[in-house]
């Protein structure tokens, strides 16, 4: 573990000295749990840095940023790291309320603490904004309902911690529920409306109402995942937005990480604080650091590949499903499918990554030459490669790499009805032997997206082959966004590549003039 922040402050030239130290001592894996705000490459730190450790063959995994669903707000959209963004997992944390009829109604709740077994009397008070009527019944369990307004769950939440009920149940569908109560001490439970409604109506037929709680219930499988979370930044990256990113997510809600002992992890009632090794954090650091591990594992099932390989096998092998076999959906945008800028290729597979069949490989020319491409200047190229070996002879934008993005924009609006995007990819054979891949494009509505050749024919293992993707449509596409995938699939193989179509700016990000 190499410090890059102290209590002084966080600087550049820190963060690259620590990136400098992991390279200098030989690492294999690299794990960025930061990013800056969107700069140029040259202008960038860790960019600057991670390009000498992929040089030396060095994996770097680095998070995409919590800065919720937006479009273009993600960190580290650098194109020789892989890119993680935050996806939740299928492990809830629950309490039970035992109503004084003995049906139990189930909700999710992180109160650690220990909470009386007895039947104690129990208020509907609607949507809890009147204090002085909470403190009213501050004897009792309230129980508070979301009216879906700005703020009310935030207002809910401090009007009982003010009031000090004795419990409180808030019956919501908000998502961010779990945000705002994870570190608060008051007892809660947080209900689905269906299960609120059963709480409701026993409350209402009941002329003395009484419930028990009951805390501290862990389940697994119960609940559908993966999604991508809220907080995760979605792309397109603006320090290069030729390159699709996030590339994956990957496991960064409510996870079990290491927790300074001497810093307390949550607050129990009026007085009792705990402490533990361990903590529940959320955040696109815990996912990069999920997909760390897996780099390692394939790093040391297969060391002689290279950062772009490996980033290759955990894109082409990442999950599209979930747990229930539907789509990977993201909570930040309602719950419809998630986009390749919310999920990138899909959601990390281990096991998969293994053996992925395909890979597509990248080395130090590809990148200068996409940096040329962007039209760097000598100085600029400098300054990321710490050279002046490289030259701008080749440059280009069409990045060997397992993902598209094609613009569709009105920078391209002329008197032609349609626009061509063409696509050169090179693929490694990295199976047991000779094979022939085929080729299979989800449908992208107004689009027609072809693929040649037909068939991918090896006739060994590390055999390598091109293949070229066109897309032709409007000038300006209608949707913000629109997607599919490009799939290569073999006997034991399904190599997948999303494709993202946008009317976004295709424009990098350039740096700002120095004040006057």
């Amino acid at each position: 573990m190499y410090k890059a922040f102290w209590e002084q402050g966080r600087y550049a030239s820190d963060v690259i000295a620590a990136i400098d130290s992991a390279v200098e001592d030989g690492v294999d894996v690299l794990s960025l749990s930061f990013g800056n705000d969107q700069k140029p490459l040259y202008q960038d730190p860790v960019a600057i840095a991670t390009f000498a450790a992929m040089e030396k063959g060095i994996f770097v995994s680095a998070s995409a940023g919590n800065n919720e669903p937006d479009l273009r707000t993600l960190h580290n959209g650098t194109p020789w790291v892989i890119t993680v963004a935050a996806s939740t997992v299928d492990r809830e944390f629950l309490g039970v309320l035992t109503l004084g009829n003995q049906v139990p109604v189930t909700g999710f709740s992180f109160y650690a603490g220990n909470f009386s077994a007895a039947q104690l009397p129990l208020v509907f008070m609607g949507n809890c904004h009147n204090l002085k009527k909470l403190i009213k019944v501050r004897r009792k369990i309230v129980a508070c309902e979301d009216d879906y307004k700005t703020g009310t769950l935030e207002y809910q939440i401090n009007n009982l911690g003010e009031a000090q009920v004795l419990a409180g149940v808030f019956i919501t569908n908000n998502t961010e529920i779990r945000n705002l109560v994870q570190d608060m001490v008051l007892p809660t439970i947080a209900l689905s409306p269906e299960n609120g409604e059963i709480l409701k109506d026993y409350i209402n037929k009941s002329k003395s109402p009484k419930v028990s709680l009951t805390f501290k219930i862990t389940s697994l499988g119960t609940t559908r995942a993966p999604s991508v979370d809220s907080y995760s930044s979605r792309g397109p990256s603006q320090s290069c937005p030729y390159v699709l990113k996030p590339d994956v997510a990957a496991p960064g809600t409510l996870i079990l990480a290491a927790w300074p002992s001497n810093i307390p992890v949550v607050g129990v009632g009026k007085s009792q604080i705990l402490f533990s090794d361990y903590n529940l954090l959320s955040g696109t650091s815990m996912s990069c650091s999920h997909v760390a591990g897996v780099a390692a594992l394939i790093k040391g099932a297969h060391p002689e590949w290279s950062p772009a390989a490996i980033r290759s096998a955990i894109m082409t092998s990442s999950d599209l499903l979930d747990n229930k076999l539907g789509v990977i959906r993201d909570i930040g945008d309602g719950f419809k499918a998630a986009s390749p800028l919310a999920i990138g290729a899909g959601h990390i597979n281990p096991n998969k990554a293994l053996d992925p069949g395909l890979i597509y490989d990248a080395g130090v020319e590809d990148y200068v030459n996409l940096l040329c491409g962007l039209n760097f200047t000598e100085n600029n190229l400098k300054t990321i490669t710490r050279s002046s070996s490289f030259d701008c002879s080749k440059p280009f934008l069409d990045l060997n790499y397992p993902s598209f993005i094609a613009f569709f924009n009105s920078n391209d609006s002329s008197s032609s009805s349609t626009v061509v995007r063409e696509f050169h990819r090179t693929v490694t054979n990295i199976g047991k032997g000779p094979t022939i891949y085929h080729p299979f494009i989800t449908p992208i509505k107004g689009f027609n997206v072809s693929v040649t050749p037909d068939a991918l024919v090896f006739s060994k293992k590390n055999e390598k082959l091109s293949y070229k993707l066109r897309i032709e449509g409007p000038p300006v596409t209608k949707a913000r966004v629109a997607f599919g995938q490009l799939v290569w699939w073999d006997k034991s193989h399904s190599v997948h590549s999303p494709i993202l179509i946008t009317r976004l700016s295709s424009k990098p990000i350039s740096s700002s003039p120095p004040a006057s």
